[in-house]
């Protein structure tokens, strides 16, 4: 993991593009706009291997905000607020802050890691798990990224994801990403 010393080092050195905070031996992941709201679908199921089931799931973005009142058992998409740019011998994990899990805010569901190459605004799964209905505020304080630099060779040739890291588009583009469908190959 990389020190708050050496993630500066890389700032200044352009291996690494980051506006935002560091915060001790991390940078420190901002609620920004669009958030993208999970709606109840048409249908009762949703077809994995197909891309317009999933969109299905989405409500409108909300692009212009100040509050947003989570419900419990709602879930949302929320762009970080601050781009990110990492080089190809870097890579990043994120982690929510744990003062959020304890009031029940579950800030990045699954898939934590943030490959070499990124380029772009992350998005973050917040889930009300608690009881209560959560108040969240636009540049709040979420989350964490912890950075590390990569060991062995590698390509400095890293393309950015095609699907993801547009602030304005936080949706799920699995099937676009797989398209074979089943049987999977």
């Amino acid at each position: 993991m990389l020190s708050a010393k050496s993630i500066t080092w890389l700032i200044n050195q352009g291996a690494l593009d980051w506006s935002g905070q560091l915060r001790d031996d991390a940078l420190l992941l901002t609620l920004g706009s669009p958030l993208q709201p999970l709606v109840v679908p048409r249908t009762s199921v949703i077809d994995l291997a197909e891309q317009s089931s999933i969109e299905d799931l989405y409500g409108e973005p909300v692009a212009d905000w100040r509050t947003h009142d989570l419900m419990p058992g709602e879930m949302l998409l929320g762009a970080v607020e601050e781009p990110l740019r990492l080089g190809a011998g870097l890579m990043g994990m994120i982690g929510g802050l744990s003062h959020l899990a304890r009031v029940g805010l579950a800030v990045h569901v699954t898939s934590p890691f943030v490959l070499p190459g990124w380029n772009g605004h992350l998005a973050l799964e917040l889930v009300n798990a608690g009881p209560a209905t959560l108040r969240l505020h636009h540049g709040m304080p979420l989350a964490r990224l912890l950075l590390f630099a990569l060991e062995g060779p590698r390509t400095d040739d890293v393309s950015s994801h095609p699907f993801y890291g547009r602030g304005a588009d936080l949706k799920s583009r699995y099937a676009d990403e797989f398209p074979t469908g089943p049987p999977w190959r």
